[in-house]
């Protein structure tokens, strides 16, 4: 698919030049500091060396002071306790996160333990089954992360029954709260808490930073949760930006430091021996963690995340990996049964939308091969199964296309929907799929503009090769750690031509040794995946322009720089 190259413009040179000079950097490198909205020295200070001193106080957010006098009285009154959360890497991190942090306080033993609900029985978010479940075993008091904003009926039924809810979510609110005790969601409108990205393990963690605040537990002693809180933020794509690149940024740290038993058994199991970046959170850790309530269930995630021993979770580990396992193969089948059924049928070849469904598609990877049909067709598109009498499936969008408005448009179909911009899901009666594919399709034509259906490369500056020194890689490397808002940056250079031999490795890839044509006489390594159909002119030396990332390559123990090419265009 043809891409869009586009090099971002609109920096101040003045402040480039200047901060160049205060930090003594090449200009490139300022330019790309002022991109992120860092323009004086204090500002890099904070972006290059992250303090958790820089975190907000969690009694900014709205309800928090209440929610934190509920979770007192319960303890003190040695209530029964439920941490409940979704199924995904986000639900099952939070609940790992509140539930070790609530089963190290005093005379708490045999009053706290989780829940996590059953994709295919439940779905997600909080569910009567759940409510039914705490009612049973005498809790009073439900801690709800990930999942709430909009479960108003059924916090209403936990009212009639006298159970308590503290909602914890970053999903956006409808128009009416549900009638929880607290609601803790930095994206309600009336919430004046200063950071509204974070994930909800993020807003656990904040709850968790507001009772030790207020009950003398020195900070020191949360720091052993960011590995969880810095899993799902990598794995929920909100922005690394703020207080969740200081989250992330420490909780790294502490996964390579000292991994807790659950995610060292992940990285065993993987065979991940180098430092463990975002990319290993976002590829390895995190699908590994969500194959669990895709396959099974989410509590052999949180009992994985919560392991105290090395046996108990290299057990977990090894069921992981094994759900882990059947989800690949899973994804791969059903993506292939939805390709053929786009490419068999010209109508929806030419739809600026997709929406397909199939009734026995497995619910658990339906998310992950909307995200595959994205990319390859790159239009907003939904991918729906059948699950208890109803189709219910996940949306995934282009960049700059709010997918969750585009659903909401549709509300008048629907059961129920939530998510983001660019994530969600629902759920719809089976006759009024028809009607549905017909208007998301209306409603996408109506308003998504024509270049947001063209993939786009957004590259943050043009480069001389020659400019790729040791110190300009070792002053890249702390824009780490990457992700939504400080994307690894994405270079351009002209005039370049294979100095090696070109070779097609792997699935169709290009690997290159590359040179700039009359300006520098070293080449580069460079692999460009999936662009084998540019071999034959690059064998023939023609020049070409690429863009790519620089990042470091580790073969036989040996580090060197290596160009991760993302796109060429003969010149």
């Amino acid at each position: 698919m043809e891409k869009r190259w586009s090099i971002k413009s609109g920096v101040d040179e003045a402040i480039v030049k200047r901060l160049a000079e205060e930090l003594k950097i090449e200009k490139v490198l300022a330019n790309l500091l002022v991109q992120r909205e860092i323009t004086s020295y204090e500002d890099a200070k904070k972006f290059f060396r992250p303090s958790l001193t820089d975190l907000h106080d969690p009694f900014l957010m709205k309800d928090m002071d209440i929610a934190i006098e509920r979770l007192e009285k319960a303890i003190s009154a040695k209530e029964k306790i439920l941490v409940y959360g979704d199924y995904d890497v986000d639900g099952t991190t939070a609940v790992s996160l509140v539930y070790s942090f609530l089963k190290t306080l005093p005379d708490t033993e045999g009053h706290i333990d989780y829940y996590i609900p059953d994709r295919y029985t439940e779905g997600y978010g909080i569910s009567f089954l759940g409510i039914d479940f705490a009612k049973e075993n005498n809790f009073s008091l439900i801690i709800a992360l990930d999942c709430g904003i909009k479960a108003i009926d059924k916090v209403a039924y936990a009212n009639e029954r006298n159970i308590d809810f503290i909602i914890c979510d970053h999903h956006r609110p409808g128009d009416t709260l549900p009638a929880a005790i607290a609601v803790l969601d930095p994206k309600r409108n009336d919430c004046s808490y200063p950071f509204d990205e974070l994930c909800g393990c993020g807003v656990g963690f904040k709850l968790v930073q507001a009772y030790s605040q207020k009950n003398n537990i020195p900070f020191e002693e949360l720091v052993q949760y960011l590995d969880l809180t810095a899993i799902s933020i990598a794995s929920d794509l909100v922005p690394i930006v703020g207080e969740n690149r200081a989250l992330c940024y420490f909780g790294l740290q502490e996964i390579n430091k000292a991994p807790r038993k659950g995610i060292k058994a992940i990285l065993d199991l993987a065979n991940i021996k180098k430092e463990v970046t975002m990319n290993e959170l976002v590829f390895t850790v995190g699908p590994r963690i969500n194959a669990a309530g895709r396959i099974e269930t989410g509590r052999n995630a949180v009992a994985l995340l919560v392991s105290d021993n090395h046996v108990d979770a290299k057990l977990s580990g090894i069921n992981i990996n094994t759900s882990n396992t059947e989800r690949r193969v899973l994804d791969v089948n059903i993506t292939q049964q939805a390709l053929s059924m786009i490419d068999e049928n010209e109508e929806l070849i030419n739809r600026k939308s997709t929406v397909l469904f199939h009734a026995d598609w497995h619910k658990g990877v339906i998310g992950i091969v909307a995200s595959r049909l994205t990319e390859k067709y790159y239009r907003p598109t939904i991918v729906l199964t059948e699950s208890n009498g109803k189709a219910t499936g996940s949306a995934r969008s282009v960049k700059d296309f709010d997918v969750y408005d585009a659903i909401e448009a549709c509300s008048e179909l629907l059961e129920q929907f939530g998510g983001h911009k660019y994530a969600a899901g629902l759920t719809l009666k089976l006759e009024n799929l028809a009607a549905f594919q017909q208007k998301f399709e209306e409603v996408v034509s109506a308003t998504i503009e024509d270049h947001m259906l063209i993939p786009e490369i957004a590259i943050d500056a043009e480069l001389n090769l020659s400019d790729i020194t040791p110190k300009f890689f070792r002053i890249l490397k702390q824009f780490e750690p990457f992700g939504p808002g400080n994307m690894s940056p994405v270079f351009m250079s002209k005039n370049l031509v294979d100095k090696g031999y070109v070779r097609i490795v792997g699935n169709n890839h290009l690997k290159m040794d590359i040179q700039q044509a009359k300006i520098q006489k070293e080449t580069f390594s460079s692999i460009a995946f999936s662009q084998a159909q540019h071999f034959d002119e690059v064998l023939r030396k023609k020049t070409f322009s690429a863009c790519y990332a620089i990042e470091e390559n580790e073969y036989n123990g040996k580090v060197s720089l290596q160009l991760n090419v993302k796109d060429m265009k003969l010149e």
